[in-house]
């Protein structure tokens, strides 16, 4: 024996709906709860506050009560309103399609199929191909591009400057420890690992 299939929300929602309409009147919740279970073989749960998300039910706070009433002109007119407003972007997407179709009518002009466009798009595909080939060969020769030599030479320049600089800083501190502490030039050189022609680079 198959099991019986339980009702689908779409199902509850009917039958709660049914509940206002037949009885026309306005109940506070608990009094749906009883009447639900007992009049339709549906709980609440869920199923109220859909309808009232939707518009379909009307809801409002009196006191500390929540009262709920909806009548089969409200559901008219709400999917009266829903139609509307699915027509109004139903035309607004057509209005967006003739406007769509008109651009693709502009670009298509002077692009219509002919053995002279085919030719033309024949040319622009092998002129790309050679353009891309002739970049990778460039690329190949890139260190003997004057820009690029020019710029390796000025951050040379810059070492160069950078590196006697720095000789001019050792030849200060050894000047300042001879006269400082007696100490003889040579033996600074060896304390410290200074080459014995430790000079400054000439370009």
């Amino acid at each position: 024996m198959s099991k019986k299939r339980g009702l689908s929300l779409d199902e509850k929602r009917q039958r709660m709906l049914e509940i206002f309409h037949e009885r026309k009147t306005f109940f506070q919740l608990k009094e749906i709860e009883k009447i639900a279970p007992k009049e339709k073989g549906i709980s609440i749960k869920d199923v109220l506050q859909s309808l009232v998300d939707d518009n379909l039910v009307d809801q409002e706070r009196i006191g500390t009560s929540n009262y709920f009433w909806s009548y089969p002109s409200k559901v008219i007119n709400t999917k009266r309103q829903r139609v509307s407003a699915f027509q109004e972007q139903v035309d607004n997407c057509q209005t967006k399609i003739c406007e769509n179709d008109k651009k693709l009518n502009q670009v298509k002009v002077g692009k219509e199929e002919s053995d002279q466009r085919t030719e033309l798009l024949s040319q622009y595909e092998k002129f790309k191909e050679e353009n891309s080939k002739l970049i990778s060969v460039l690329e190949q020769y890139k260190e003997c591009d004057p820009e690029v030599i020019a710029e390796i030479k000025e951050q040379g320049k810059t070492a160069l400057e950078a590196a006697n600089r720095w000789t001019d800083n050792v030849f200060a501190v050894k000047s300042w420890c001879t006269k400082k502490f007696g100490i003889d030039g040579k033996e600074i050189d060896k304390q410290f690992g200074i080459p014995e022609d430790f000079d400054y680079i000439e370009e």
